[in-house]
């Protein structure tokens, strides 16, 4: 079972780091069309903007970049949410079942075992 919660956690850290780079990315989509709007304007001021039919193609396919962004960060969300939910249902069921194993082995037992848990940990 702690394999299994390892390896949520390493997924988490994994879709954390993505959405970061998918946070950057969007950012660098919102850099990439104020520059390009400063551009237009400038252009337009010194006489010699885009052609008109330029403009509105660059537009959409920025807001295009950008929608796929925002679904990507919300896909990568929603699997995080999942991630933490299971990892949250594994760790209440792994307290559950050290219950049931104090019960079952009485209270000398659990002492053991839980010195045994602690050196372990202790030595990782």
């Amino acid at each position: 079972m702690t394999c299994t919660i390892d390896k949520i956690l390493a997924d988490a850290k994994t879709l954390l780091e993505r959405l970061k780079d998918h946070d950057n990315a969007a950012e660098s989509l919102i850099e990439q069309s104020t520059t390009l709007s400063k551009r237009v304007e400038d252009m337009k001021e010194a006489g010699t903007a885009l052609p008109e039919k330029e403009i509105p193609s660059k537009l959409d396919r920025i807001c295009e970049m950008g929608e796929v962004m925002r679904v990507a960060v919300h896909l990568d969300d929603q699997q995080f949410l999942n991630l933490q939910e299971k990892l949250a249902q594994l760790e209440l069921e792994n307290k559950e079942l050290k219950e049931l194993l104090s019960i079952s082995k009485g209270p000398a037992d659990v002492n053991k075992e839980e010195t045994t848990e602690n050196k372990s940990q202790l030595q990782n």
